[in-house]
């Protein structure tokens, strides 16, 4: 089991931290997180296995590119509170 957590990056410049779930390997965030973008690229997800001793575990991450979400969201969707 994992003590996970999840960081929020926007073009390479962090913008938030998930608080650590303990021994779980099906955490549930409801955080949120709040960045002004003004001509942003992509936003990416990085999850880690919080260690107590030395550098934390990379698990995971994924990376969105803005224009691949303008581009499937409708003329009536906003990404406010998204």
């Amino acid at each position: 089991l994992l003590d996970p957590y999840v960081t929020v990056s926007v073009d390479q410049v962090r913008v938030g931290q998930t608080s650590t779930k303990q021994k779980t390997n099906k955490p549930t965030y409801n955080e949120e997180f709040s960045a002004t973008v003004t001509d942003g690229h992509q936003i990416e997800l990085s999850v880690f296995h919080d260690t107590p001793i030395g550098y934390d575990d990379f698990v995971a991450n994924c990376t969105l590119h803005f224009q691949d979400l303008l581009r499937s969201a409708g003329p009536s969707d906003t990404f406010e509170g998204w």
